[in-house]
């Protein structure tokens, strides 16, 4: 496999101490993981092409009842994945994210539209979804951010004011947070949901149906001021819902309750509790909620042999304005450097050689 001739490792290999001990007893089989964690990133995604086509057809070959829990992206790289041809719907969505390019500024309707053609692009038609809520094995649980006061409004000035207060609030402390949006568990009514948090933020749970789970795969992605935010079919409280990041960025749950070994494919080492941490270094996710998780990502060396540097990003749009047709050959180019990503992580898998590479989760709290 082209990935172990490389003079650097392809994949970083963090576990927390739990998980590090069932890897040097047990090795790691595909029963033993019950728990994925998908952490907001946009662009990002499409790097992991590769690692998520090898980790899920990996887990395909030992079903079992597994949670998946994502925020924006990461619960739409999950819908892809809970479809019968996961790797074709992987592929959908990276050959249409990357193609999509904005010329003016968009309207955030435009944006909107063009992220449901996205999503049915790479899912099929609307109404063939509720599939996502009847799988035999996952689990699909999707994270929204209730907007509360002035983050209701679409209008500019009041919305980007929400943000302004959300991010000082938070600098002072995260619970904070909870002042300007509520965290919102939409999730398939069959999980025990034993990785929900139990924290300071306002946290609520809505059971995903035939009739919500197009509105919520649209609120997870719903960037303030980009994508135009949703309400959720049935819901008494009339919210105004959006992108899951906002309250819960990387995903920093109590997934050591959840029993089994959580495997997270993400995009690097650091998990960034919100997305308002993200320029906060001393704001670090808590290392005994994460004492079952396997963090398997690109390693840096990895990310800086890439063109760009490193995975896509949304950024890329303002970066290469006016070059679209070289952003798209550098995103084409990640897109397919990851099949090295997932070559790593099969012979990983067949080697079991953990106890070489993997090293401590260093978190913090």
């Amino acid at each position: 496999m082209p990935a172990i001739h490389l003079p650097y490792p392809v994949l970083s290999l963090r576990a927390g101490h739990t998980a590090r001990a069932h890897l040097a007893r047990s090795g790691l089989a595909a029963g033993d993981v019950s728990t994925l964690p998908g952490a907001a990133g946009g662009p990002k995604a499409l790097g992991l092409n590769g690692l998520d086509k090898a980790v899920f057809g990996w887990l395909s070959g030992e079903p079992r009842d597994r949670d998946l829990i994502g925020a924006s992206i990461g619960g739409w790289r999950f819908a892809c994945a809970m479809q019968a041809d996961a790797a074709s719907a992987f592929d959908r969505l990276a050959e249409f994210y990357t193609d999509t390019g904005w010329g003016e500024p968009p309207s955030r309707a435009s944006v909107t539209a063009t992220m449901r053609a996205l999503l049915e692009h790479a899912l099929g038609p609307a109404d063939t979804w509720d599939t996502l809520v009847q799988h035999p094995h996952y689990r699909l649980t999707l994270l929204l951010a209730r907007a509360r006061h002035l983050g209701r409004s679409e209008a500019r000035v009041p919305l980007f004011a929400s943000l302004a207060l959300a991010a000082t609030l938070n600098g002072v402390q995260r619970r904070l947070i909870g002042t300007c949006y509520e965290r919102v568990l939409c999730h398939d009514a069959r999980s025990a949901l034993a990785f929900a948090p139990n924290d300071a933020l306002p946290t609520r749970r809505v059971a995903l149906g035939t009739h919500n789970i197009a509105a919520a795969l649209m609120g997870t992605v719903a960037i303030p001021g980009l994508i135009e935010a949703v309400s959720l079919p049935g819901d008494t409280r009339r919210g105004v819902y959006r992108d899951g990041g906002l309250t819960d960025y990387h995903l920093d749950f109590p997934f050591a309750h959840t029993g089994g070994i959580t495997l997270y494919p993400h995009f690097g080492e650091r998990i960034v509790p919100g997305w308002f941490d993200k320029a906060l270094p001393w704001r670090r996710a808590a290392a005994d909620g994460h004492a079952r998780t396997l963090l398997v990502a690109p390693s840096r060396e990895y990310l800086a042999s890439l063109s760009l540097g490193g995975l896509p990003d949304r950024r890329d749009f303002k970066r290469f304005a006016g070059q679209d047709a070289t952003r798209k050959r550098l995103w084409r180019q990640a897109i397919a450097e990851s099949a090295r990503l997932g070559d790593a992580w099969l012979e990983h898998l067949h080697r079991q050689d953990w106890a070489r590479h993997v090293e401590p989760l260093e978190l913090g709290r």
